[in-house]
């Protein structure tokens, strides 16, 4: 399994731990091949921002003009989801139990992972 720096090394794109202004957790600057995460997040915090900026790379997203952000964000959300969560594992653990904090502690993500992952993932699998 790749790691999400490996991944990041692919893209050529390079991981930045910095204090980011206000209440900025993550952001990718094509410019700078950067992908940024502030320092202030928790390890699970910190692995659900970067795997959701490495989608924002995945996809070739920047900040020009004629694109649609929440399209964008739906895209990153769905490939963060994917990096991080295994089907299988997923599965075995909503069987114990179904609370979303109880699957992100589990499975050492946000709840907003899991929340994407159950919106945006799992009807294409056919749940």
């Amino acid at each position: 399994m790749t790691t999400l720096r490996e991944l990041a090394q692919s893209y050529g794109v390079t991981i930045v731990s910095v204090p980011l202004p206000g209440d900025l957790l993550g952001c990718y600057l094509p410019e700078r091949a950067s992908v940024y995460v502030d320092t202030r997040l928790t390890p699970n915090e910190h692995r659900s921002v970067l795997a959701h900026e490495l989608g924002h790379v995945h996809y070739g997203h920047s900040e020009l003009p004629g694109g649609d952000p929440a399209a964008w964000e739906r895209q990153a959300d769905a490939i963060a989801a994917r990096l991080l969560i295994d089907r299988d594992e997923y599965a075995r653990l909503e069987r114990v139990s179904d609370d979303l904090h109880f699957l992100a502690d589990s499975l050492d993500v946000t709840v907003s992972v899991i929340e994407a992952y159950r919106t945006l993932c799992l009807p294409r699998m056919g749940r």
